[in-house]
C-alpha cells in the first residue's frame, strides 16, 4: 500500500481515479471476489502508473448493514468488533496478493457519516425524496422492526420444504423473498414470533431523475467504453422502468438519518456503500474534492462483479446528480461475470471455494495466483477455477514459456568467457542490419501497440495474453538464431542476439509488472536494474518508440546479477492434495481437520 504525500490531480496530466467494489466485511474474500474487484483494479492502476498517469487507487471494507449485525449476533460480539476483525483479515489478504492501494479504508468513519448525510440533505432540499409506508415484521420482545436477515421461517415455495429460509432469500431453492412472505416467521435474536406492523421509510425518486440519468448513461457508456455486460444490465434496468428506491432501514448499525421523524433509522447500505469511495478518499486526503468534484480533470474507472452494476450505473449516479453538485461521475466501468469453483459455485455464505487465506496456505506464490486469475478473468462469460487449470497454466505458460526464455538468456550471458559473456551485456555491432533481429523488433513493436490498446480499453486478459506472446516470440527468436552455434561461428551475430534478448527480458519485466509485480521485481534484480527506473511507456517520454529497438534497452558492458529459476514445477501430487484439502465447505474442512 502506497505511503508518503497524498496525491492530488495535476494539471496537464491524465488523472485517473480507480475504485474497486468495496468488499463486504462479514467474511474472508474468496478468489471470485478478488478477481471481480480488487485484483482487476490493481492490474489496471499499475498499468496506468506504467504509462506515467497520475493515479489514485482507493478501496476499503463495506461495514454497515444487516449482514454485519447478523454476523455479530452469531459470533457474540458488537458490529464494530466484527468490522475490526474482518477489516484486518481483508487487509492482510490483499497485502499478500500484492494489491497496491493508495489507500485501503473502511466505511464506519466520521467522514462517511458527514458526506452521506450531506448528500441526503441536498436530495431532500431538491425534492428528490418521498415518504411511503411499508409493512414489516416487528418483534415485540426485542422492541424493534426486523431487517430481512433477522427473520427466519419456512420457505413459501411449494415443494421446497426449507424451514430456515432467511427473510431475503431461500438458500435451498434460491427464491428472493420479502420477510412477510415467510411461513411461521420467527425472530433470529430471541426466537419470538413477530407481528406485521406499518413503518414509514424514505425513498429516492428514481423516476423523476430518469432524464438526467439517461443523458449521463448515454454519454458515459459511449465515451468510456463500458464493458458490454455493464451496458446490458443497465439497459435492462432502464427498460423495466425505474421505481422509487427505499433508502432507509430499521437497523442500529449504519449512518443515522439526520431527520427528526427518521432519527431511529439508518441509511440502507445500497445508498451508503458507494459513498464510501468518496469518504475513503476523504480519509486519505482533506483535498478529496479535487478528485471527486472535478469531472473536467479526473477520469473515474470502477471495477466490480456483475451483481453490483445497477448500484453503480443507476443508483449511485442518480444520488449524485440529484444533489445538483459537480461530481466526478464514472467514466469507465469494468465488470466481471462469475468465477465458478470446479463443478460448483464460490460462496462466502456456504464457505465453498478457495479463499484468500487458503491461497496463502498453499505456498503457491501470490504472483502465480494473480497470473492464473487474470488470464482466466471472466470478462465476457462465467469462467471456472480448476486446480488442473492452475497447474497447466503454471507449468506450460509460466515455466515452459516465460521462465524458460528468461533463464536461457540470462544463464548464457552469465557463463564465463569462452562459453558466455561473464555476466556482461555484450556489444551489438550489427543490430541494425541483422535480419532476424529486425524482424523480431517489428513483431514486438506491433505487439506492444496491441498491448497498450488493449490495456487502455481495460481488456486485461487480452493485454496479458499479448505480453506472453512477446515471450513466445523471444523463444522462437532464440531457436531460429541457434545462438549456441553462433557463439563460435559468428560472434558478432551471437552478441546481437543476446543483447536483443536481454532487452526483451527487461521489456517483459515491465509489461508484466501490472500482473505479476514480484516476478517483475525478481527479473529486474537478476538484470541488476533498479525497479524504480524501469521503462515507463509514457507517451511524453517517447519510450514507447524506444522499446521497438530491444537491443538498445540495456547498455553494453552492464553487469547482470545472479541468475536463478523464477518458477518451480507444480506437480500432480500437490494438485491432488489441494483438490482434496479444499473440497466441500469451510465447515466440512474444519471438521475433517479436527
Amino acid at each position: 500500500m502506497s505511503s508518503g504525500q497524498a496525491k492530488v490531480p495535476v494539471a496537464g496530466r491524465r488523472n485517473v481515479l480507480v475504485t474497486s467494489a468495496l468488499p463486504y466485511v462479514n467474511n474472508v474474500p474468496h478468489l471470485g471476489n478478488i478477481i471481480g474487484c480488487v485484483l482487476s483494479a490493481d492490474a489496471f492502476a499499475r498499468y496506468c502508473r506504467l504509462r506515467g498517469h497520475n493515479v489514485l487507487y482507493v478501496c476499503g471494507t463495506d461495514e454497515y448493514g444487516t449482514a454485519t449485525e447478523n454476523r455479530a449476533l452469531e459470533e457474540g460480539c458488537s458490529p464494530l468488533q466484527i468490522c475490526d476483525k474482518y477489516h484486518a483479515i481483508h487487509k492482510e489478504v490483499y497485502e499478500w496478493f500484492n494489491i497496491n492501494f493508495d489507500h485501503f479504508g473502511r466505511t464506519s468513519t466520521p467522514q462517511q457519516t458527514e458526506i452521506c448525510q450531506s448528500i441526503f440533505s441536498k436530495l431532500l432540499d431538491n425534492n428528490w425524496l418521498s415518504e411511503n409506508t411499508m409493512q414489516q415484521l416487528y418483534c415485540e420482545s426485542c422492541q424493534r422492526f426486523l431487517a430481512d436477515r433477522f427473520v427466519v421461517g419456512s420457505c413459501p415455495v411449494e415443494g421446497c420444504g426449507n424451514d430456515t429460509a432467511r427473510g431475503d432469500q431461500c438458500d435451498r431453492c434460491g427464491r428472493l423473498l420479502n420477510s412477510t412472505e415467510l411461513i411461521d416467521p420467527r425472530c433470529k435474536v430471541c426466537e419470538g414470533i413477530p407481528i406485521v406492523r406499518d413503518t414509514d421509510h424514505l425513498f429516492l425518486e428514481l423516476p423523476l431523475l430518469k432524464e438526467q440519468l439517461e443523458k449521463y448513461i448515454d454519454e458515459a457508456s459511449a465515451t468510456g467504453s463500458w464493458s458490454q455486460n455493464a451496458v446490458r444490465i443497465t439497459n435492462a434496468w432502464l427498460k423495466e422502468g425505474l421505481k422509487p428506491r427505499c433508502i432507509t432501514r430499521d437497523l442500529k448499525w449504519g449512518v443515522p438519518v439526520p431527520h427528526e421523524k427518521y432519527k431511529d433509522k439508518v441509511f440502507y447500505v445500497w445508498f451508503d456503500a458507494p459513498i464510501g469511495y468518496i469518504s475513503i478518499t476523504a480519509c486519505y486526503t482533506p483535498e478529496w474534492e479535487k478528485w471527486w468534484k472535478n469531472p473536467e480533470n479526473v477520469e473515474l474507472y470502477q471495477f466490480m462483479g456483475k451483481d453490483n452494476v445497477p448500484f453503480h450505473t443507476v443508483m449511485f449516479p442518480s444520488a449524485l446528480l440529484g444533489t445538483g453538485e459537480n461530481w466526478t461521475l464514472m467514466k469507465n466501468i469494468s465488470v466481471t461475470e462469475y468465477l465458478n469453483y470446479e463443478s460448483g459455485k464460490f460462496s462466502k455464505t456456504k464457505g465453498i471455494g478457495v479463499f484468500g487465506n487458503d491461497a496463502k496456505a498453499t505456498n503457491i506464490p501470490a504472483d502465480v495466483w494473480r497470473y492464473y486469475l487474470l488470464s482466466n478473468r471472466p470478462e465476457a462469460s462465467d469462467a471456472v477455477f480448476t486446480w488442473e487449470g492452475l497447474q497447466i497454466k503454471h507449468n506450460n505458460e509460466l515455466i515452459n514459456n516465460l521462465g524458460n526464455f528468461i533463464y536461457r538468456v540470462l544463464s548464457f550471458i552469465a557463463k564465463p568467457e569462452g562459453a558466455g559473456y561473464g555476466s556482461i551485456i555484450p556489444e551489438a555491432p550489427n543490430a541494425n542490419t541483422h535480419p532476424l533481429s529486425q524482424s523480431l523488433a517489428e513483431t514486438v513493436g506491433n505487439l506492444i501497440e496491441q498491448y497498450i490498446d488493449a490495456m487502455d480499453k481495460v481488456k486485461l486478459k487480452q493485454g496479458l495474453k499479448i505480453a506472453m506472446a512477446i515471450s513466445s516470440e523471444g523463444n522462437a527468436y532464440l531457436q531460429e538464431s541457434q545462438f549456441w552455434k553462433l557463439y563460435k561461428q559468428d560472434p558478432a551475430s551471437c552478441a546481437t542476439v543476446m543483447k536483443t534478448s536481454a532487452g526483451l527480458v527487461y521489456l517483459l519485466a515491465c509489461l508484466l509488472e501490472p500482473f505479476m509485480p514480484s516476478f517483475s521485481k525478481d527479473v529486474l534484480q537478476q538484470l541488476n536494474l533498479c525497479p524504480k527506473e524501469h521503462i515507463s511507456f509514457a507517451d511524453e517520454k517517447g519510450e514507447t518508440e524506444k522499446v521497438k529497438r530491444p537491443w538498445d534497452l540495456i547498455p553494453s558492458n552492464h553487469r547482470i546479477g545472479k541468475t536463478v529459476h523464477l518458477f518451480e514445477v507444480l506437480n500432480d501430487d500437490a494438485v491432488d492434495s489441494f483438490r482434496k484439502t479444499f473440497a466441500g465447505s469451510q465447515a466440512e474442512r474444519n471438521a475433517r481437520a479436527n
